[in-house]
């Protein structure tokens, strides 16, 4: 079993994770308004494609060695799952539920991933890290209870099953990962694995594209596409693969628990959906648990 390093200090790394939060958070608002005015799938086939032509763009003009082809066919089969799978799974089940729904499945995932890279060998969690993201969990709980007045119709719990069967999918992909993290540039891990991702947008995308009106989408929604391909899958990845690297995978997970804090404040602002008093108590604590694992 494997025991990283801590860093000394809050740095450079913690600062891009939180810029990354930030633009997760909003995320949810956008990728929510987006898919009301075109289909879940259009959206997902444009959002996906557009990331992996920009990233692969950067890779191309940078003019560095790319990675072996085992390497490269390995990102991409993660891609697959991590940015293919995973995105269908999100946004089909965003546009099916409340954004403070799905950004506190999403918040869930730390713990996920800090059981998974301990039982992978990957981790070794000292105690105040356990009780950070233990502390993180029931911040997320409390939240859930303040939105249980949120809508229980069928499309909702069918929404909230994809967010949470993306995020399981979201939570293999950081820990199959991290030995690539250790050992490759930020850019080729996010460039090939989106590349990856566009393979299952293949299959499950090309009608609803044709069926779209590109014509009548509008500025706004075009500018929804644009931050939430390039910058929320390429800005933003690129954050969170240098955690993955400096970090490791609980570390920057954890910083995914201030997504339902923006997330909700976004959607409370531009979605009308209002918070509650447990959602406050909720992020509190999400913000202490967030601080005790990362100290």
């Amino acid at each position: 079993m494997i025991e990283r390093q801590q860093r000394p200090s809050f740095g450079k790394t913690d600062v891009l994770l939180i810029l990354m939060a930030l633009i997760w958070g909003v995320n949810f608002s956008v990728v929510k308004y987006a898919t009301q005015v075109m289909t879940p799938l259009a959206f997902t086939g444009v959002r996906v494609g557009l990331a992996a032509v920009v990233l692969m763009a950067i890779v191309a003009l940078r003019n560095r060695k790319w990675p072996s082809r085992t390497d490269i066919l390995a990102l991409m089969a993660l891609g697959i799952f991590g940015n293919g799978v995973y995105q269908l799974l999100f946004v089909e089940g965003l546009s099916r539920t409340k954004v403070g729904n799905a950004s506190l499945i999403v918040a869930a995932a730390p713990a996920f991933i800090a059981v998974a890279s301990r039982l992978w060998g990957i981790e070794r969690l000292h105690r105040k890290a356990v009780a950070g993201v233990g502390l993180s969990v029931s911040g997320v709980a409390l939240v859930v209870l303040g939105s249980a007045r949120a809508g229980q119709g069928q499309s909702t719990l069918l929404g909230t099953a994809l967010v949470f069967c993306g995020m399981l999918l979201w939570t293999a992909f950081t820990v199959l990962l991290q030995p690539y993290a250790r050992r490759l540039d930020p850019v080729h891990l996010s460039a090939f694995t989106m590349l990856g991702g566009t393979l299952p947008m293949l299959v499950a995308t090309p009608r609803a594209l044709i069926a779209t009106s590109w014509s009548q989408i509008g500025i706004a929604a075009w500018a929804a596409i644009f931050f939430a391909s390039v910058i929320s899958m390429v800005v933003a990845y690129l954050f969170w693969y240098r955690g993955l690297r400096v970090l490791g995978p609980t570390r920057t997970a954890v910083y995914g628990n201030l997504q339902p804090i923006i997330a909700i404040t976004v959607a409370w602002i531009f979605l009308h959906e209002a918070p509650t008093l447990w959602q406050g108590i909720g992020t509190g604590t999400i913000m202490t648990g967030l601080f005790l694992t990362r100290s």
